[in-house]
């Protein structure tokens, strides 16, 4: 069995959000599969996709103030076209990702205790989101 949609993502404020339940809660037909796996595309290139700890908010605040030193904003970007916070947005993207692959076993994600789904939002005005969820199995 293929299965595929678009998801949407509410517009966040720049930093990382923990959106599993955003996220598994729109794939239709999840529960129908046995084993299988989830692959899931954000359509952004100034986003981001990752897991993290899913328990404690102060970890992605942390990890928010870590990318904003290491890739700020004011620093020479030759691309400049949409704002200062635009190009330190592609690099951030390029270093955490866009896609995850993820298994599903009796119709869930098989993430680990502490593991969350993360949007990293690195525009200060980013908006919504869009992400394809491919999903196969049996």
């Amino acid at each position: 069995m293929w299965y595929q949609q678009t998801l949407t993502l509410g517009a966040k404020s720049r930093g990382f959000h923990l959106v599993t339940e955003e996220v598994l809660g729109q794939i239709r037909d999840i529960s129908h599969v046995r084993v299988g796996l989830l692959h899931l595309l954000l359509q952004h290139t100034s986003a981001s996709l990752t897991l993290n700890e899913n328990c404690d908010p102060t970890v992605r605040l942390d990890m928010e103030q870590h990318f904003l030193k290491a890739v700020p904003d004011n620093a020479h970007y030759e691309h400049d076209y949409e704002g200062p916070d635009d190009m330190p947005s592609h690099i951030k993207s390029s270093v955490l990702g866009v896609s995850l692959l993820l298994p599903v076993q009796n119709g869930k994600v098989q993430l680990g205790t502490w593991q969350g789904i993360w949007l990293g939002e690195h525009r200060i005005h980013g908006g919504a989101r869009k992400i394809i969820a491919t999903l196969q199995g049996e």
